[in-house]
């Protein structure tokens, strides 16, 4: 027997759709340039989608309220009522279209009267299903799902996909904010620590580091020259190679996705931070170096001199804070949080240790992360990406994109989330987590913090890595640090 109450929000919704052409139908404008990286991501070599899941607390009772909230925010963004055309010169154009919300909007139906196991497998099989599954192209690159079955942590799920053409993880953050309100009370603003962390790569003072020394300027010069020749290489010529974390397999974008959370709080985190003197992204690095070298172990394989490395994808803004999507759409002219893909990639080894010390991981991350601060090999991979578009075209410079990533053996990134606990349409949310797919690596690793702790997603493709064992092994892993730490 099926669920009433899902009966009723199926009609609701379907009243719902009979409207809703006509709420979002938009008036003729001019279209708009496609970014050079929104190219990128969406072309023949590589399309690359972000998964955002939000959690809900409470079963969700008001689809309807749902739908209308993810309504209301699509007049703020063109990009969100548009579709991807080339134009009459050959340039890719956002070009406007007229849509009815309920074409982006599944509910998806499991068998009646199981076990919250049996959702929870569900659950991850659907989410496996749709990051697979391509975007349609005749309308725009967004998704809304609405999971109403409880698992054995939550009672319901709200799933958004965003291809990445139509903006970064600071800029897709920002719409997903634009949803949500404080659930202790919905007239105060949402909060965040701070975005621009000490650890984060500071492109933005160059220049008074050149010329407040000579040192500083030829460890600028030095480093950057290094690094951007480490990326070339690895991106076009020399791979990682088939290890327990790489399968070398082609097509790997194609295969099912396996998605783990682990949650380490915050305060912990504050802790080793203090007691060795690092910052939050040392260790929190230094977790990730030492999980993998654990669960390498565990495998049985032994490194050698294999040369496996990660892949950061840094947002390249000089920011504070998010910004509303209106704010973001029409910056003012100081403005550094204007809407697009402002990020960029760097590669980092993972590192052989032979000591004992497991805070040695942490030590090495802080000198890895030390050293790329004083580098602008991420601007400068920026201008080589956008030269290769100059001058071989699109689908060359997105082939490298596709290289550089294939190349690797993981790709690793974070987002900053709300202190207060939020709200989607009277839904309070204890968690939530996303997922970048799409990209040809067995492993990605994505972080997101909110309400005090740091959620931590796995992605892992095909049956090539173990992915409750390495979930395993970075949960010891951040367990050795912090008693270690605390002694």
């Amino acid at each position: 027997m099926e669920n009433p109450n899902m009966l009723n929000e199926l009609t609701n919704l379907k009243r719902l759709s009979k409207t809703s052409t006509r709420d979002v139908e938009q008036e003729e404008e001019e279209a708009m340039p496609v970014s050079p990286m929104g190219q990128f991501v969406n072309s023949k070599s590589i399309s690359i989608s972000i998964v955002a899941v939000i959690e809900s607390q409470v079963p969700i009772h008001d689809v309807d309220a749902i739908v209308k909230h993810v309504e209301g925010i699509l007049p703020t963004n063109p990009r969100f009522t548009s579709v991807m055309v080339t134009g009459n010169n050959g340039v890719k154009e956002w070009k406007k279209v007229k849509i009815n919300i309920m074409d982006h909007v599944t509910i998806p139906m499991f068998r009646a009267g199981e076990s919250l196991e049996f959702y929870e497998g569900e659950f991850n099989k659907y989410l496996s299903k749709i990051s697979l599954e391509e975007l349609p192209r005749e309308r725009p690159l967004w998704e809304l799902h609405i999971i109403m079955y409880p698992t054995r942590s939550v009672a319901g799920n709200v799933v958004f996909k965003l291809h990445h053409s139509l903006g970064d993880g600071f800029s897709l953050m920002g719409v997903l904010l634009s949803c949500f309100k404080r659930a202790d009370n919905p007239n105060l603003p949402l909060t965040f620590p701070s975005i621009r962390g000490e650890a984060k790569p500071d492109f933005h003072d160059h220049k008074q580091g050149i010329f407040s020394g000579m040192g500083k300027g030829f460890s600028l010069v030095y480093n950057t020259i290094i690094d951007f020749g480490f990326g070339l290489v690895k991106s076009s010529l020399v791979d990682d190679g088939r290890t327990s974390l790489r399968s070398g397999d082609s097509g790997v974008e194609f295969q099912p996705i396996d998605i783990c959370t682990i949650i380490f709080g915050l305060d912990q985190l504050k802790q080793i931070k203090a007691n060795l003197q690092v910052t939050m992204n040392d260790v929190i690095m230094g977790i990730i170096f030492l999980g993998t070298s654990l669960y390498m172990k565990e495998i049985g394989e032994n490194r050698g001199k294999d040369s496996s490395t990660a892949l950061l994808l840094l947002n390249t803004r000089n920011i504070n804070s998010y910004s509303s999507v209106e704010e973001m759409v029409n910056p003012d002219k100081d403005n550094n949080t204007k809407w697009g893909n402002h990020f960029g990639f760097l590669h980092v080894s993972l590192p052989h240790l032979t000591s004992s010390n497991p805070l040695e991981y942490v030590f090495e991350a802080h000198r890895i992360i030390k050293r790329k601060r004083s580098s602008a090999v991420v601007l400068l991979s920026g201008k080589f990406l956008e030269l290769l578009r100059k001058y071989r075209g699109t689908e060359v410079a997105a082939s490298y994109l596709y290289k550089t990533i294939n190349n690797s053996t993981m790709s690793i990134s974070n987002l900053i989330g709300p202190v207060e606990q939020c709200s989607l349409a009277n839904h309070p949310c204890p968690g939530m987590y996303f997922m970048v797919v799409g990209t040809p690596q067995n492993l990605t690793i994505t972080m997101i913090s909110y309400m005090g702790k740091m959620r931590i997603a796995v992605g892992t493709k095909g049956n090539h890595i173990n992915s409750q064992k390495y979930k395993a092994c970075m949960e010891t892993a951040f367990d050795i640090v912090y008693k270690t730490a605390l002694l």
